[in-house]
């Protein structure tokens, strides 16, 4: 069986800032520091998980027309990202570490949904970063936060 790489994009808020909620992978804090001690099956869990988020919330906005024109993209921007995972994810990746870098989602295989196309590449990332941690932020209180109180820990 294939390692399961770590989601880390090199933008850990977790560590840095004390986030509960990673800005660049989005696991949770826990997620984050207890990752090498945690089984296949729990790190497929956590991918899944944040797998299915950043789909959810990317197809809403953006449609990918060319895969390979975004792994292209990826690796000459040299971001970071998992074949192994849909590729909005690599998407999520690409805006999160080189929306600066960018000009023209076209160039990369990637079309705005008409309902956004008024907003700039920076607006648009700044919006899916804010769903999206607002949902793993819900998720954590409604399914995670009750557990940890009543357990004393994460789990």
């Amino acid at each position: 069986m294939k390692k399961i790489r770590t989601p880390c994009i090199g933008i850990c808020s977790t560590t840095s800032l004390g986030d509960s909620v990673c800005r660049g992978c989005k696991r949770y804090a826990y997620e984050v520091i207890n990752w090498n001690s945690y089984s296949d099956t729990e790190k497929l869990a956590v991918l899944e998980r944040v797998e299915k988020l950043n789909v959810q919330i990317m197809e809403y906005r953006l449609k990918i027309t060319c895969q390979e024109k975004l792994r292209d993209g990826m690796r000459r921007l040299r971001v970071p990202f998992d074949e192994s995972l849909s590729p909005y994810c690599w998407l999520h990746n690409l805006l999160k570490r080189g929306h600066e870098r960018i000009d023209s989602l076209e160039e990369f295989g990637v079309s705005v949904n008409s309902e956004f196309q008024h907003l700039t590449i920076e607006q648009l990332c700044q919006q899916v970063e804010h769903e999206i941690l607002t949902l793993c932020e819900a998720h954590f209180a409604r399914y995670l936060e009750p557990r940890e109180l009543s357990t004393g820990r994460a789990g």
